[in-house]
């Protein structure tokens, strides 16, 4: 596991395993995912184009997410394999072996593409080629994508430290300590970089905006507060990255809830209990979350009432959802892609994809079609269209 004693694991049967390793103990009971619905499907999967990337996340428990950057997408694997494919067409415009084991990526800005090592090494690569620029160390390694303003590139590490460094030569600039529970999630929310001001998510379930230019901070917000007997009832990560709304930013929380804070104050505008691992969703004025237990939920955006609630996927580890026109799409850790209708929640297709399962959130192109990155290296662009 982590260095400094700290215990980190997936979610569930994962996190139990952990547990037991550790020499902790526990009575919690850890539900079974249901089996796959039946779906009388009336959507379908057409496939634009599809590659390989490496061997993927390689077995580990990873969150390697590739970048949209427009018109190319930058996809990296755990076993040092970086490609750069054209969006439409999947063509692969270049292609580097790194030589070393990638933790956390791919971050980017207008001329750079930013990883993390297992070794806990922060690297700079060319956009045009990916030749290495730069590399500074990190004190802990890195699961969330390094994020940067195009001045400044940042990471956080698994230790709760949030790093600031200079693109153009990888010195470091300020370096903020966060505090962190003894037990948490293997996983991490990437922090948003805009011009002056940088919030970062923490596993004590703590959003808290730093200052740019020095890492100093502005204000914070508890999404969730630590309440129970054991260090399991006591989780509240934030692993999702805050959605960005204007003024404001939505967040989602591990056993805390779903709320907009003012960007700029940290004040609360409205919030509502739930529990998330993943950022929530937005899509024809509504609010999409999938629930930690498995739920796919719709609350409409006016007045966050409950629209409709899918529990037919439960325990199946879920991917944030997309939107898709009419659609919602979701993934599940035994790598089947599930359809939901956007008005309604009924389950409308099922695509079995990668058997190594889904983590990373699916992202939608500039063209309108869906990218979908498997746990395997299985990187697709996919239409989705009505059944005749």
């Amino acid at each position: 596991m982590t260095g400094s004693g700290l215990v980190r694991a997936g979610v569930f049967t994962v996190l139990a395993a952990a547990l037991g390793v550790s020499g902790c103990s526990t009575t919690d009971t850890f539900e079974q995912p249901v089996p796959v619905p039946d779906v009388d499907s009336t959507v379908e999967f057409k496939t634009v184009w599809s590659k390989s990337v490496g061997e993927g996340h390689d077995g580990d428990f990873l969150y390697l997410s590739p970048l949209n950057a427009g018109e190319t997408l930058y996809a990296a694997s755990a076993d040092g394999e970086l490609l750069a494919l054209d969006a439409e067409t999947g063509k692969l415009q270049w292609e580097r072996d790194l030589e070393s084991r990638i933790f956390a990526g791919v971050g980017g800005d207008r001329t750079q593409l930013y990883l993390v090592t297992r070794e806990a090494d922060l690297i700079a690569l060319s956009r045009e080629d990916g030749s290495e620029l730069w590399r500074s160390a990190l004190p802990m390694e890195a699961l969330a994508a390094p994020q940067s303003n195009g001045s400044l590139v940042v990471a956080q590490t698994t230790d709760g430290r949030v790093l600031a460094f200079d693109t153009t030569n990888g010195e470091k600039r300020w370096q903020y300590d966060g505090v962190i529970p003894a037990l948490s999630l293997r996983a991490a929310a990437e922090p948003l970089v805009g011009g002056d001001v940088v919030i970062a998510s923490f596993s004590n379930g703590k959003l808290i905006a730093l200052s740019a230019d020095a890492g100093q901070p502005l204000w914070q917000y508890e999404v969730g507060q630590p309440q129970g007997r054991t260090e399991l009832e006591r989780l509240v990560d934030i692993s999702g990255q805050p959605l960005v709304l204007e003024s404001a930013v939505m967040v989602s929380g591990y056993q805390g809830k779903l709320a907009l804070v003012d960007i700029r104050t940290g004040q609360e505008i409205w919030s509502r209990k739930a529990s998330s691992l993943h950022s929530p969703m937005i899509g024809g004025g509504n609010i999409y979350l999938s629930s930690a237990n498995g739920d796919v939920v719709a609350y409409r955006g006016s007045d966050r009432r409950e629209l409709w609630l899918q529990d037919a996927l439960s325990w199946r580890q879920l991917t944030q959802p997309a939107v898709y026109e009419n659609y919602l799409v979701v993934g599940d850790y035994e790598g089947y892609l599930h359809v939901l209708s956007a008005d309604d929640g009924s389950l409308v297709g099922q695509k079995s994809y990668d058997s190594d399962g889904l983590r990373v959130p699916f992202q939608r192109l500039a063209n309108g079609n869906l990218m979908v990155f498997g746990n395997g290296g299985k990187l697709s662009v996919f239409k989705l269209r009505e059944r005749n």
